[in-house]
């Protein structure tokens, strides 16, 4: 019988060869590709595909201590801002006279203020003027500052230079002299003259983020194919422009929320914001100043309040920052 012949070195039979759905070489790339030390792809899920932004943000997000913390926080004031019953049952409005400036007492832990009014009860009511100005501003300025901007970078020409020389006037206006003299004119000392006021003077912050963030994206190679292939200027800002541009307004928009509660109490503690029989942390902190020596817990409680909530908006909004900033991945 013929003996068979000799394979040369390095070749397979037929039979033997390496086929893409038969695992060989194409099937150890893809699974070396896959995993790295039995784990999924570094920024991608178990399934091996690659997150979104947004996604690899929350990623982050959950893991950061900082988000978390101030994420609590804020959640519970606005849980008491929304139903300030849960946690005082009393009325923010119900004074004695005879317990003026008394301090700690059973059922009253924060003490009374000069009207013999309950601090603790007050200080929680307080939460919701504070919280309800500092979203509604945000909301607005946010709004408004973005659909200006994001215009003026995505077309660019004279209404850029215009909207640029009128955020430059409203830059150069004072912001605590122009409350001053704006709620001055307007009175009734509710929230949304005040809430007016903020975004008046708070959308040309966000309408020069929104611009640089425009165009920014729009020197994109994806917008200018989506463009050659005959999308409009609609469909370019809404789909392709505006998703990749709203990070940095987002976080902008998040640390200027502490900014306008603090704005608020500001103006409200001068005696042009709100003004009694609303409930604020602006008026208590205004009323007690007076009588800081005499009774200092007055002063402590809102202006405690005042500060945990400013902070944990920074402390949010910073962590927003770092999570969706790719430079600091």
């Amino acid at each position: 019988m013929p003996e068979p012949e000799p394979k040369e070195p390095g070749s397979l039979a037929p039979d033997e060869a390496v086929t893409p759905a038969g695992g060989g070489a194409s099937s150890l790339a893809t699974s070396d590709a896959e995993t790295l030390e039995g784990g999924p792809i570094p920024g991608g899920t178990a399934s091996g595909k690659a997150r979104s932004l947004w996604s690899d943000a929350w990623h982050d997000l959950r893991r950061n201590p900082v988000f978390v913390v101030s994420a609590l926080i804020i959640l519970f004031l606005v849980l008491i801002a929304l139903w300030p019953g849960l946690i005082a049952s009393g009325n923010p409005l119900a004074c004695d006279l005879a317990k003026a400036q008394e301090g700690s007492q059973p059922g009253h832990p924060f003490g009374f203020d000069t009207q013999g009014c309950d601090v603790y009860t007050r200080t929680v009511h307080g939460a919701r003027a504070s919280i309800t100005v500092g979203i509604c501003a945000t909301a607005g300025a946010a709004l408004l500052g973005s659909v200006l901007g994001g215009l003026a970078g995505f077309f660019g020409g004279w209404w850029d230079a215009l909207l640029s020389r009128v955020a430059d006037i409203f830059f150069g206006i004072p912001i605590i002299l122009g409350g001053l003299v704006f709620l001055s004119v307007v009175t009734g000392g509710s929230l949304w003259p005040v809430v007016g006021f903020i975004v008046l003077l708070g959308w040309p912050q966000i309408s020069r983020i929104a611009r640089g963030s425009v165009v920014t994206a729009r020197q994109h190679d994806y917008v200018q194919a989506a463009r050659a292939l005959g999308a409009g200027n609609t469909r370019l800002l809404l789909r392709h422009i505006a998703p990749n541009a709203v990070a940095p307004v987002i976080v902008v928009a998040t640390i200027a929320l502490g900014t306008y509660i603090a704005l608020e109490a500001t103006l409200s503690f001068l005696g042009v914001g709100l003004k009694p029989p609303t409930v604020s942390w602006g008026i208590d902190i205004s009323n007690a100043s007076t009588q800081i020596r005499n009774a200092p817990h007055m002063l402590l409680w809102p202006a405690g309040a005042l500060s945990i909530t400013v902070l944990a908006f920074i402390m949010l909004g910073d962590a927003v920052r770092d999570a969706l900033d790719p430079k600091l991945r």
